[in-house]
């Protein structure tokens, strides 16, 4: 009943004790700040400079730190600056006058709408700084109390996640705990203030009405901070008895993993069985029809019985097979042997460890870098992310089911628009992806084997070093094949990355015989040295059928702060080889893809300075073609990899000596042991450029003239393209055969 007093009895009362007892003890009916969990959002009045004074700013509190943009709609792509609280001071200029200093370049002068608005953001911001300080303290401890490593996991099932997963919500828990302490430090800190304020008033000697209202707010100051005294110990108390009962829980889930075991491994039986069942029907009916090619040249008199039964009863089976070659569960596969064996699919990794939390002084790095090419930087692994450009390469296979359904097109136009949608899709694993693949080594290689699963099989390796090139080839069951040669350019020019993918993309379609190529746009990163990193696309891309002459032309609009077109849109229209419009595409490179069949198109009004019109396009119904699948949980603590990218890197038997899973530097870096992978890049490197040399000596005894780099790639050959005219390397055959027999006598030492 405290916080419902009405206004009116405390008007004896000075107006600054109302507001200092509004601040910590009420709550406003609509708060301009938005509190969520550990997050806390707001307009503040921010000093910007003599010109134009405060300008109202929208703040974000969130993990220690506070960061402002001009708008709400900005906090997906531009921060405008973020203060670390753990080492910042805040200070009280006014009623509604704070600042907040990291003792540094950075102070911000703000201002909120009204005392009490602003003493909720001084206890968010006061709340936030001391639990920032106390990560920071813990970050500096030898480790944690639950490493990824030592808990257990039941037969690959992912046991250990789920245990995981329960200590994880102790200490939650915990961390709730302690803020809820913080809080109370707070509010003692406060109360302090408030009851020294009514003693001053006290002594005062107010009489009458006044001193008896007085009195009674401090006794109701005081009987709050006795409540919320109560209130923390109760959640002590839940936290210890939480922690009593997690060994009970972490028996239950581990009895519930056995169960699960002990279900699979009984299934696997089951199959065995099943197929049993089928080789001993499939023998009855060999013989059945031996018996039958003996009764046609005359069977012997009194056996014509016997004979006849059985041929009853294998004719009455004569559907068995069709039912029994159903597998019992999807997560079987039927191998194409003649007995038809039933075998398991691969059960595929679906973490990778945390990404540690290491700082790094990025201008010391970078301020010498400015104009150079990026591939010949050496970078520290801080910069990067556990896989390689190779296997980077093969993300662009996250969505090979649009291939697959262009595959079963009729019509060249809409194959057109799935090819399209294709060549979109492979940029929405980037959107949040502002770590930097490993450069591949010279000769580094390397396979995705998804034949079983989804019918492809992929192999990349690195054919070039200076300047860096990668070859690619899929082959699919289901009726295309892709490849392509990378080369990228990247530059830094201060503020931004621009990342320029040169080299064509082929995908041929068996049956049609349609053949498709297409390049890359560029990719800019931006916020380099300031601010939150994000990633943009930009340019346009022809798709075009060498086949039939179809064409879809593509334009991926760069974002702009002024522009009132959703962020990272695309927009095609697929045309035949006479420029007639026949579908339009449109959607966002990293959500989804639409395609509409165009009906009618007529040229509009002039378009801009030049003069040009608008075709306007009458449309049917627009049809989904593509859609980003979600991001796995927890992905933000991985650095943001997709269900396809987790799996990239799992270690697997039987691949070349190559592959870029075997690559130590960034097995280490996965591992989280980053000091270490960092020492084994500098080895990598240091042998690969040994290598170099020893290959230009060799070449300076044959040929007259300067050095030269002689390397041949293994499993790829350099040749004319015979669509594009390029030089460009094409897979030349024999690596699938050399993995099934074991053999990789030819490839070269790099790791």
């Amino acid at each position: 009943c405290m916080l419902f007093v009405p206004c009116c009895e405390y008007a004896h009362v000075p107006q600054i004790y109302i507001l200092i007892l509004g601040a910590v003890m009420s709550e406003p009916k609509t708060p301009t700040a938005i509190p969520a969990g550990d997050t806390y959002k707001g307009w503040v009045f921010k000093w910007t400079n003599y010109i134009k004074g405060y300008q109202r700013r929208w703040f974000v509190l969130s993990n220690g730190l506070l960061s402002y943009y001009r708008t709400q709609a900005e906090m997906g792509h531009t921060c405008r600056g973020t203060i670390n609280l753990a080492t910042a001071t805040i200070t009280v200029d006014d009623a509604c006058n704070f600042v907040i200093s990291n003792g540094g370049a950075q102070t911000y002068h703000l201002k909120a709408s009204c005392e009490v608005e602003r003493q909720r953001w001084i206890t968010a911001l006061e709340l936030a700084k001391a639990k920032a300080a106390r990560m920071q303290a813990e970050s500096d401890d030898s480790g944690d109390d639950f490493p990824p490593s030592s808990v257990p996991v039941a037969h690959g099932q992912g046991g250990g996640s789920q245990n995981s997963e329960v200590q994880s919500a102790l200490r939650t828990l915990g961390s709730k705990v302690e803020d809820l302490s913080t809080c109370n430090d707070l509010i003692s800190k406060h109360g302090s203030a408030l009851q020294r304020s009514l003693s001053e008033l006290d002594s005062l000697r107010l009489t009458g009405e006044a001193g008896d209202k007085i009195r009674q707010v401090t006794e109701r100051a005081t009987l709050f901070r006795i409540t919320s005294n109560a209130m923390i110990n109760a959640c002590r108390d839940f936290l210890s008895l939480a922690q009593a009962h997690s060994k009970r829980w972490q028996k239950a889930l581990q009895a519930e993993r056995e169960q699960r075991v002990r279900l699979e491994e009984t299934l696997e039986q089951l199959a065995k069985q099943h197929n049993h069942l089928e080789r001993a029907f499939r023998g009855a009916a060999q013989a059945n029809a031996s018996a039958e090619n003996k009764s046609a040249v005359g069977p012997v008199k009194g056996e014509a019985s016997d004979e006849d039964d059985d041929n009853e009863f294998f004719d009455a089976m004569e559907e068995a097979p069709e039912f029994i070659t159903v597998p019992a569960d999807p997560q079987f596969h039927k191998s194409e042997s003649p007995s038809q064996e039933l075998v398991p699919l691969k059960k595929r990794r679906t973490r990778i460890p945390d990404k540690p939390n290491y700082s790094l002084n990025l201008w010391s790095i970078m301020k010498n870098c400015i104009g150079k090419e990026l591939s010949k930087i050496p970078m520290p692994v801080n910069f990067n992310e556990p896989i390689s450009m190779l296997q980077r390469l093969s993300e662009d296979l996250e969505y090979h089911e649009l291939l697959d359904k262009a595959a079963k097109c009729q019509s060249s136009l809409e194959q057109m628009c799935y090819v399209a949608a294709f060549s979109v899709s492979s940029y929405s694993t980037t959107v949040y992806r502002t770590g930097k693949p490993f450069n591949p080594l010279l000769g580094e290689t390397y396979e995705l084997d998804r034949q079983r699963e989804s019918g492809y099989r992929s192999l990349c390796e690195q054919v070039s070093h200076h300047p860096p090139a990668a070859a690619h080839h899929v082959i699919s069951d289901r009726g295309w094949t892709l490849r392509q040669e990378i080369t990228v350019a990247s530059k830094f020019r201060g503020k931004y990355l621009s990342i320029m993918p040169l080299g064509t993309i082929h995908a041929v379609f068996e049956k049609s015989n349609n053949h498709y190529t297409w390049k890359k746009v560029t990719t800019t990163v931006h916020n380099i040295i300031v601010g939150k990193l994000w990633i943009d696309q930009s340019g346009e891309i022809d798709v075009v059928n060498h086949t039939t002459g179809d064409r879809c032309h593509l334009k991926f609009a760069p974002y702009s702060y002024f522009s009132r077109d959703v962020a990272r849109k695309v927009t095609g229209v697929v045309m035949d080889k006479d420029g007639k419009a026949h579908y339009v595409l449109s959607g966002t490179w990293d959500e989804k893809m639409e395609f509409s069949r165009v009906m009618q198109s007529s040229r509009g009004g002039e378009n801009g300075t030049e003069g040009k019109q608008k075709t306007v396009y009458q449309t049917l119904k627009a049809r989904e073609v593509w859609r980003r699948n979600p991001l796995p949980e927890g992905a933000e603590t991985m650095y943001y990899f997709t269900a396809l990218a987790l799996t990239l890197n799992e270690p697997e038997e039987g691949i070349a000596p190559t592959d870029s899973r075997r690559r130590p530097d960034q097995r280490l870096m996965e591992e989280g042991r980053w000091e270490e992978a960092n020492a084994e890049k500098q080895r990598l490197e240091e042998k690969q450029r040994s290598a170099r040399r020893e290959r230009e000596k060799e070449a300076l005894f044959c040929l007259l003239g300067a050095p030269h780099d002689n390397y041949q790639a293994l499993w790829f050959e350099r040749r004319e393209d015979p669509i594009t005219g390029e030089q460009v390397h094409i897979y030349r055959g024999g690596y699938w055969e050399a993995k099934d027999r074991g053999s990789w006598e030819g490839c070269p030492n790099i790791f």
